[in-house]
């Protein structure tokens, strides 16, 4: 049905409060209950799953280092699904509960088991768990810079039917450093979960069981390899507005369709003249500069953080408007409206500055292992497309096995026809390059073959990023380092029809003792410029350490570490204590730094190549390391994607 745009006005979810405080460690409790809700002034009450009984669900607000306790609880329907569940994919079959659920916090730096593992699921007021059910509660360190990350739900099989339901909400994360930036904040710091739906006349959500005209051998309900809807709503309502001052405000753009991707810019209802949007930070946190864009791309699960400043633009009618196919100009081409109409209630103080915050890259000549991760489309017993990774399904051996604390480069070679984002979890990764490839060459015969010379990544990509646009004919390099955490976790495809059927993979971070503790690079915290060596006689670098005697060395400078943190120190004279107490000479001020190349070439001058710490250890220790290396180079023939089967989508 036709829906009237901008005649409601955008929801902002609510912050969250904790219930209690245990031990100086905030404990929230978190509900997921199946609610009517109005999603639009002509619309019914549509029924909806939300955490805490609202779509979408409140949001998290949570400062760096400060550990919290979420107990997740199941309070939706035992009988029945709100969507029709597909029994004949991996995970959700005839014997399991159709109605599943276990959340992800998307981007986070997490223990496996609070990650949200898709098989550790749990039902109403977990009467039935998971054969891998762990725990209730889960524990969020926060380790991270200040972010904008989002939870939402990963139950194996039924993602994408959870999610589109409405489980899914913003948490964000602070720190001093971003503090200490005159950004917009408190009420001219909003978030924007963008999604596309499609509703009955009764209000009812309308996902389909299975493909236009399917063929008479499809199970019912059958998956689709896609589903694109024809409303587009911001944090849960159709086509809303947003009254604002003639100021700067923030905002914090997520892309929380299955689906659809989304390529936004701004447009007036007239032939007014219009700002471009800044850019400051990407799915890990902020960028180094901003970045000025005249459209934003943002495909499944992307984040992004953008300035606009409408000081110019009083009176007028603003509308963010999205171009990207498969698009409708008059419906899902529109997202929502800014109606600059509100008086400015004081002064606007806050500003963008010319530089945000230091990046570091990867060392290159640090990652252990390279890796070549490809794309797979065949065809089931049904004649469905059939999405994998590597060529494997979800429940094949485990191939990935990075080691904890070791650095790996992937390659993602799309050899077909669509944008795969990729999403990797525990990590937030950086994109290295684009390299164009010969295709047909490498369908027939396997042979990788470069045609054309790596790109580096957009302007607004070179930052920390936990999901990619993978673009087909081309291999996407990327650089991430396995900290903190080892245990089972997962990558995959962010278009959540594709996750579900099949397009996931288990990963398995190994915890070894010689990598845990020699492994080490100057991205401990994403944010800190390793310290030179001196002339100490205990080295800060843990690659030069040659003896094993010295590891507790390496413990006492990681409990100052933990004890006194450089996001907590209030100013350079204490940045010199901390100094101090590490037998430090000289610390380099990194602050200052205007270019990547300066970072770079301290990282050069100041990170050692892990490999030659084990080309240079012992026999036992080295047997060890190439034990737990499984590495994944044999690449095997890629299908075609079935076309004509995404053209019967509903």
């Amino acid at each position: 049905m036709t829906l009237t745009k901008y005649v409601d006005a955008l929801p902002i979810p609510p912050v969250l409060k904790p219930k209690s405080t245990n031990n100086g460690i905030p404990f929230y409790k978190v509900r997921m209950k199946e609610v009517k809700q109005k999603v639009h002034r002509d619309l019914p009450p549509t029924t909806v799953w939300g955490y805490e009984g609202m779509y979408p669900g409140p949001t998290i607000v949570v400062n760096k280092n400060q550990k919290v306790r979420v107990k997740w609880e199941n309070h939706l329907p035992v009988s029945h699904h709100l969507l029709p569940v597909d029994t004949t994919v991996h995970g959700a079959g005839p014997n399991v509960p159709a109605v599943r659920t276990v959340v992800h916090l998307h981007g986070a730096n997490v223990e496996s088991d609070s990650d949200g593992y898709p098989e550790d699921w749990f039902t109403n007021n977990y009467k039935i768990v998971s054969p891998t059910f762990k725990r209730k509660v889960y524990e969020y360190e926060n380790k991270q810079q200040a972010t904008t990350l989002w939870y939402h739900d990963h139950a194996i099989g039924t993602t994408r039917l959870n999610v589109y339901a409405g489980l899914a909400g913003f948490y964000i994360i602070h720190d001093k450093k971003e503090k200490k930036l005159n950004l917009p904040r408190g009420k001219y710091d909003i978030p924007l979960i963008i999604q596309d739906k499609t509703f009955l006349d009764n209000g009812d959500l309308f996902y389909p069981s299975g493909p236009a005209n399917p063929s008479p051998i499809l199970p019912n309900p059958s998956i689709v390899p896609g589903f694109f809807g024809e409303n587009i709503l911001v944090n849960g309502k159709v086509w809303p507005y947003l009254e604002v001052e003639p100021r700067k405000y923030r905002f914090r753009l997520l892309n929380g369709s299955n689906s659809r991707f989304y390529n936004m810019k701004l447009e007036s209802e007239d032939e007014t003249s219009l700002p471009s949007m800044v850019q400051i930070g990407t799915d890990g946190g902020l960028l180094e500069k901003p970045v000025q864009l005249s459209q934003l791309i943002l495909a499944p699960a992307e984040r992004a953080e953008i300035i606009i400043d409408f000081s110019e633009l009083v009176g007028k009618n603003i509308r963010l408007t999205n171009s990207q196919p498969p698009v409708d100009a008059e419906t899902t081409g529109q997202i929502m409206q800014f109606r600059v109409i509100q008086p400015l209630c004081e002064p606007d103080t806050s500003n963008v500055p010319t530089f945000l915050k230091p990046f570091y890259p990867l060392p290159i000549n640090g990652a252990v292992k390279e890796r070549n991760m490809f794309f797979r489309v065949s065809q089931d017993i049904y004649g469905r497309p059939h999405f994998m990774l590597n060529g494997l399904m979800w429940d094949d051996k485990v191939t990935e096995q990075p080691l904890l604390n070791s650095i790996e480069i992937w390659n993602l070679i799309n050899s077909g026809f669509g944008v795969h984002p990729i999403h990797i979890h525990l990590v937030q990764f950086q994109i290295l390059s684009r390299q164009p490839f010969d295709v047909n060459l490498y369908n027939t015969t396997n042979e990788l073959k470069f045609t054309g010379p790596p790109t580096p990544p957009d302007p607004n990509e070179i930052g920390w990023k936990d999901t990619v646009r993978a673009i087909p004919g081309f291999v996407t390099k990327i650089i991430m380092q396995f900290e903190h955490y080892a245990g089972a976790y997962v990558w995959h495809c962010h278009i959540l029809e594709h996750e579900d059927y099949d397009m996931m993979r288990p990963m398995q971070v190994i915890k070894n003792f010689y990598i845990n503790k020699l492994a080490y690079t100057s991205n401990k915290h994403h944010d800190k410029k390793p310290k030179a060596k001196e002339n100490t006689n205990i080295s800060t670098n843990k690659y030069e350490i040659e003896h094993q005697d010295d590891l507790e060395h390496v413990d006492d400078l990681e409990n100052i570490d933990d004890l006194e943190n450089l996001d907590d120190l209030e100013n350079l004279d204490d940045e010199k204590i901390l100094d101090d107490k590490m037998n430090i000479d000289d610390k380099k001020n990194i602050d200052g730094l205007e270019h990547i190349d300066d970072v770079k070439h301290m990282d050069e001058q100041q990170t050692m190549n892990i490999n030659e710490v084990i080309t240079d250890s012992t026999n036992e220790t080295q047997n060890i390391v190439e034990n737990n290396l499984n590495l994944v180079y044999d690449v095997t023939m890629s299908f075609n994607l079935v076309e004509a089967y995404n053209n019967d989508i509903s």
